[in-house]
C-alpha cells in the first residue's frame, strides 16, 4: 500500500482524537520509533483542530510513500479537484529554503509520476507554527494546475485549503480512483542506488511503461542466467546493451542487490571503471545510510557504512589489482562490469602494470584478464557486461571486440548471451561473434537489449535526436519537434543568459549544471575553466549553499565527470573544439595546443570527440540550454567564424 493509515474528513473530525492516535499508531511498522508516534500524536490533533469547522468532504492518506526519493509525505488530503501535499514542520518551525524544496518535491513527484495525479490540481502546504498571518496561495509559474509552496500555520490551513481551492481549478477528483493510479518514476542513478540498497526492487522504482518494462524483463532475464548456471555447474558472460540513458547501470546494480533466492548467501559486487560514478554512487550511499540511521535515532559511524558499500561497488581496477596480487578466485562469484566497452586494450593494460604497479610481461588486455579472474572458480561463475554504444571516450578504451575476442580465443567454455544488437555495426566484432555462434557458444538473449532511454521521463526521443545531430541525419529536425514539445531545448549566445535559464527551470531540489567538452579550452573568457577539475562527489550531491556544487553554475563538468550520471537541466557550453563546417556537412575538430588549435586527424581521436558531445548532450533529464559564444575578433584562438555555423547549423 502506499500510505500508512487514511480515513476521511467526515471520520477525522467525528473520531475521538485518542482513538484516531491509536489508530495510527497501529498502523505503523514495528521499527518505528516513539518519537515518530509523538509526531503522528500532534499532526493529528492540530489536523483535527485545524478542520473541524470545515464542511468539506474529503480523505486523507498519512504516511504517503515516494519509493523514488525513500520518502513519505506527512498527509496527502484529497478534497474536491485538489491534492493537498502537506508536509508538518510543527515544533521545528523550520521555513527554510530545504524545507520548501522538500515539500516542492513531493508535489512534483505526484505530478510527474503518479498517474492520477499528472493532470490534478496540486497544492503544497508546509504546515510549520510560525508566527507568520495567512498566506498569499499563488500559482505556480510553471505549472497551471499547481500552487507555490505556501508556508501555513495550523490556525490558518482551513483558510489556505479554501483559497487553494479557489485559486486553482479542475476536474473532480475521487479518492479512491486517485489512490489506486499507477506509480510511474524514473529515479536518478544516485536515486536509484538509494532505493534499491534500501531494499526497494527495480519494478518499485520505474515506470511501468515499455521502457522500464524492457528493465524488469532484462533483470529477469538475467536472473534465470544465474540460476541456471549455478544449477549446471557452469561459466556464462552477459552482455546488455542500450541506448543512452536506457538504465544498464540501474539493471547492474539491481543485480548487484537482489538476492538470488531464500537461501543462497551468495552475492554480486557493481564494478566500474567510471572514477567519478564510484566515487559518487559510494558517498551517496553513505549518506543516505547514516541519514536514516539518525532518522531512525540509531548511531552508525560513516567509516562503518563506507565499509559495507565498498563491498558493493567497488572500481574495477581496484579488483583487477587484487586478482594480479594472488592467484585465488575472488570471492563473488557474480560480477556486473558496467560500461564495459571502456575497458582497456592490451597496450594500455600492460604499459599501465608495466609502469605502475611494476608487473613486468603482462600480455593481456583488461578483458582477457577479468574474465580469466573469474575463470579461476571451480563450478560455475557469471559476469554481466553492460555496453553503452558510441559512449568510449578516451584513448585505450577496447570496446566490445575485445571481450569476444577473449572469449572465442581463450575462454571458449564460457556461455555467451547477447541479444541480435551486439556489435551489430561493429566491423571488430564480427568475427568473434560468427566463432562463437559455430562453436555453439552464443546464446541469442533479445531481452538483453534496452531499447527506449529513460532518463528522461520528458522524452524518450532524446538520444535518437542527438545522434541524428551529431550525424547530420535529415530526421534531425522533425525529431527535434518531437523532443522540445515536453523537453525543451533552447539556444542562446550568451553565457549569463543560458545560466539564467536553467536557474528558472528548476524547481525544488531538481538539479542544474554546467558542462563543456574537456577540450573546450577557450572558454575560459567566459569563467567556465575545462582544466579547473571538480569534485565529482561535492559537485553532484552538495546543496545549493555550497560553492562547489553544481548549482553554483561556477565549476564546469565535462565528459568525464558526468558520464554515467546526469543531471536535471543542463547548460553546454560550445567551444570551437567541434566546429560544424557549413561547406561539406562535416565536423571540424581541433585540440588546443599551447596558444593555437590543432586539427584532429586520427580517426580514434575523432570518434572519442564526437562521442565527448553525444555524452554533454545526453545527460539532462528534463531539458538542456546550448550556449555557443559570440567569438572575438581581436582574440586569435576565439575568431566568430569559428562559431558562427555551429550556432547556424544549430538554430536551423
Amino acid at each position: 500500500m502506499r500510505y500508512q493509515y487514511t480515513c476521511t474528513l467526515s471520520e477525522l473530525r467525528s473520531t475521538p482524537l485518542e482513538l484516531l492516535q491509536r489508530q495510527l499508531r497501529a498502523s505503523a511498522p514495528a521499527e518505528q520509533t516513539q518519537e515518530q508516534h509523538a509526531a503522528w500524536d500532534d499532526t493529528v490533533a492540530l489536523l483535527q483542530q485545524a478542520l473541524v469547522s470545515t464542511a468539506h468532504d474529503g480523505k486523507l492518506y498519512f504516511e504517503f510513500a515516494i519509493p523514488r526519493l525513500g520518502a513519505r509525505i506527512d498527509v496527502v488530503l484529497i478534497i474536491r479537484h485538489v491534492v493537498f501535499v502537506l508536509e508538518w514542520k510543527t515544533g521545528s518551525g523550520d521555513t527554510s529554503a530545504s524545507a520548501i524544496d522538500q515539500v516542492t518535491d513531493y508535489a512534483l513527484d505526484l505530478r510527474y509520476f503518479h498517474r492520477t495525479s499528472h493532470g490534478a490540481a496540486i497544492a503544497p502546504f508546509l504546515v510549520t507554527d510560525h508566527n507568520g498571518g495567512m498566506p498569499a496561495i499563488v500559482r505556480d509559474r510553471h505549472d497551471a494546475l499547481m500552487t507555490s509552496v505556501a508556508v501555513v500555520s495550523p490556525a490558518h490551513l482551513a483558510q489556505a485549503i479554501d483559497a487553494a481551492l479557489t485559486v486553482l481549478s479542475g476536474s473532480l477528483l475521487h479518492a479512491d480512483a486517485w489512490i489506486q493510479g499507477a506509480y510511474e518514476p524514473t529515479p536518478t542513478i544516485v536515486e536509484a542506488a538509494r532505493a534499491l540498497y534500501r531494499g526497494h526492487s527495480v519494478t518499485e522504482i520505474t515506470r511501468t511503461t515499455a521502457g522500464a518494462d524492457n528493465l524488469a524483463t532484462t533483470s529477469q532475464t538475467l536472473m534465470q542466467v544465474i540460476r541456471t548456471a549455478r544449477e549446471r555447474n557452469e561459466k556464462a558472460i552477459c552482455f546488455v546493451t542500450g541506448v543512452p540513458g536506457a538504465g544498464k547501470t540501474l539493471v547492474g546494480l539491481n543485480l548487484a542487490t537482489a538476492k538470488l533466492d531464500d537461501t543462497s548467501s551468495q552475492h554480486c559486487v557493481y564494478l566500474s571503471g567510471n572514477g567519478p560514478l564510484v566515487a559518487v554512487l559510494r558517498e551517496a550511499l553513505v549518506r543516505d545510510a547514516v541519514e536514516q540511521a539518525k532518522l531512525a535515532k540509531k548511531k552508525r559511524r560513516k567509516n562503518e557504512v563506507s565499509h559495507s558499500v565498498k563491498a558493493f561497488i567497488q572500481n574495477v581496477h581496484h579488483f583487477r589489482d587484487d586478482c594480479v596480487r594472488t592467484p585465488e578466485a575472488p570471492t563473488e562469484r557474480i560480477v556486473v562490469f558496467d560500461e564495459a566497452q571502456r575497458a582497456w586494450n592490451q597496450h594500455m593494460t600492460s604499459d599501465f602494470m608495466k609502469r605502475k604497479k611494476g608487473v613486468k610481461d603482462f600480455n593481456h588486455s583488461e578483458p582477457e584478464f577479468l574474465i580469466s579472474c573469474m575463470d579461476r572458480h571451480d563450478g560455475w561463475a557469471v559476469i554481466v557486461c553492460l555496453v553503452g554504444n558510441g559512449q568510449e571516450i578516451n584513448r585505450g578504451e577496447a570496446g566490445i571486440a575485445a571481450w569476444l575476442d577473449a572469449c572465442s580465443t581463450h575462454f571458449t567454455e564460457w556461455r555467451v548471451y547477447a541479444s541480435p544488437e551486439l556489435g551489430l555495426h561493429e566491423v571488430e566484432t564480427q568475427k568473434p561473434l560468427a566463432d562463437l555462434r559455430s562453436a555453439g557458444a552464443f546464446v541469442e538473449a533479445p531481452s538483453l537489449h534496452l531499447r527506449a532511454s529513460i532518463r528522461s521521463f520528458r522524452s524518450n526521443l532524446v538520444s535518437s535526436f542527438v545522434n541524428s545531430l551529431l550525424s547530420f541525419k535529415p530526421d534531425a529536425a522533425e525529431l527535434y519537434d518531437k523532443v522540445s514539445r515536453d523537453f525543451p531545448i533552447v539556444l542562446t549566445r550568451d553565457v549569463a543568459h543560458a545560466k539564467q535559464w536553467v536557474r528558472d527551470q528548476a524547481r525544488g531540489s531538481e538539479r542544474f549544471g554546467i558542462l563543456a567538452s574537456s577540450a573546450a579550452q577557450r572558454l575560459r573568457p567566459y569563467a567556465i575553466d575545462v582544466t579547473s577539475k571538480i569534485d565529482p562527489i561535492h559537485w553532484f550531491l552538495n546543496g545549493k549553499d555550497d560553492v562547489r556544487s553544481s548549482y553554483f553554475l561556477e565549476s564546469v563538468g565535462t565528459e568525464f565527470d558526468v558520464q554515467g550520471l546526469e543531471l536535471d537541466w543542463t547548460c553546454l557550453a560550445w567551444d570551437a573544439d567541434f566546429r560544424f563546417r557549413s561547406t561539406n556537412q562535416s565536423w571540424d575538430q581541433f585540440a588546443f595546443r599551447g596558444s593555437r588549435w590543432e586539427r584532429i586527424q586520427q580517426s580514434e581521436r575523432r570518434a572519442y570527440h564526437i562521442n565527448a558531445y553525444r555524452v554533454l548532450l545526453t545527460r539532462a533529464r528534463q531539458g538542456m540550454v546550448i550556449v555557443v559564444p559570440h567569438g572575438d575578433s581581436d582574440d586569435h584562438t576565439r575568431q566568430p567564424g569559428f562559431y558562427d555555423d555551429t550556432y547556424a547549423y544549430l538554430r536551423g
